[in-house]
């Protein structure tokens, strides 16, 4: 049991020390997440200002702060609750044998690093699309995942704004593709993190962009804002799950977008019974429903 609380304080405590040294610019710029979300913030913030796409959505947009608030919550502030948890299961799971070595069915640590980016990428991409669906496919996670479709005017803070329990369902998959790569992580990782960043933070974005041809292969604001829409087609429970790419809903057919003005309704039906403060929300998902 020592060896737990042991595994569980180091965790907790050294993601709280690299968290303050990142603030201080203590740690390498390219693992500096705190700051780096920051200035990605800023930056497509600043094009949603100068490039509105709804020119009528206020500069500080319905909800503007709590998704603000969400951002570094889920970020950093869960992150750093939850570290101890994960590093205890990581020891369970090497004392009865499962070790990030034991579903590899490739080892790219041989192959070029532009190539370990590319698949460890697609990999934890396709994983997270595959989470994704999940979410909307059943109703107990759907109840969690309801807090992030409460967004009635999009931006890119919204990106973030997610309930806890979604870091829960997505972090056991996400280290399943990890493991499918032989617990293998490109040491310039942080390429890909911060892609995936910016990538969310423009799909959430009041800016219009597909990318032209390679909206088959990368997701962009037009197409996500459809998966948002309050309106669904007939006899779907979601549609453009997509995370950084579109690639996997072009392949399996559940991809839409019917128009591109940018002016539909968000939400979903019975949004307005969501909790509109952020504790109400994190709670959110555990309370009976009344009859």
């Amino acid at each position: 049991m020592e060896k737990y609380i042991n595994a569980f304080s180091n965790a907790f405590t050294g993601t709280v020390n690299w968290t303050w040294k990142s603030i201080l610019f203590e740690v390498p710029w390219y693992n500096n997440y705190f700051w780096g979300l920051i200035v990605i913030s800023l930056f497509v913030w600043i094009l949603e200002i100068v490039f509105p796409w709804r020119k009528q959505q206020s500069i500080f947009r319905k909800d503007f702060w709590l998704d603000g608030f969400y951002m570094f919550f889920n970020f950093f502030l869960f992150a750093i609750a939850i570290s101890g948890v994960y590093k205890m299961l990581g020891v369970l799971f090497n004392d009865i044998g499962i070790t990030a070595k034991s579903l590899a069915f490739i080892d790219p640590s041989s192959w070029p690093m532009w190539l370990q980016l590319v698949v460890f990428f697609i990999v934890l991409d396709f994983v997270q699309w595959f989470t994704h669906i999940l979410l909307h496919k059943y109703p107990f996670l759907w109840q969690f995942h309801k807090v992030h479709h409460s967004v009635k005017e999009m931006g890119f803070a919204a990106h973030l704004r997610y309930h806890w329990m979604e870091n829960i369902f997505y972090k056991p998959l996400k280290t399943f593709g990890v493991m499918v790569l032989g617990g293998f992580e490109p040491e310039q990782a942080y390429i890909v993190h911060f892609a995936a960043i910016t990538i969310g933070h423009f799909n959430h974005s009041n800016i219009k962009i597909t990318w032209g041809p390679l909206k088959y292969l990368l997701n962009n604001p037009v197409m996500h804002l459809y998966h948002h829409s309050y309106e669904l087609p007939e006899g779907k429970y979601g549609v453009n799950f997509g995370i950084s790419l579109s690639l996997w809903d072009y392949l399996f057919k559940t991809n839409y977008i019917p128009e591109d003005s940018g002016n539909l309704e968000l939400g979903f039906p019975g949004d307005e019974k969501l909790p509109k403060d952020f504790l109400g929300q994190i709670v959110h998902g555990f309370r009976k429903k009344k009859p």
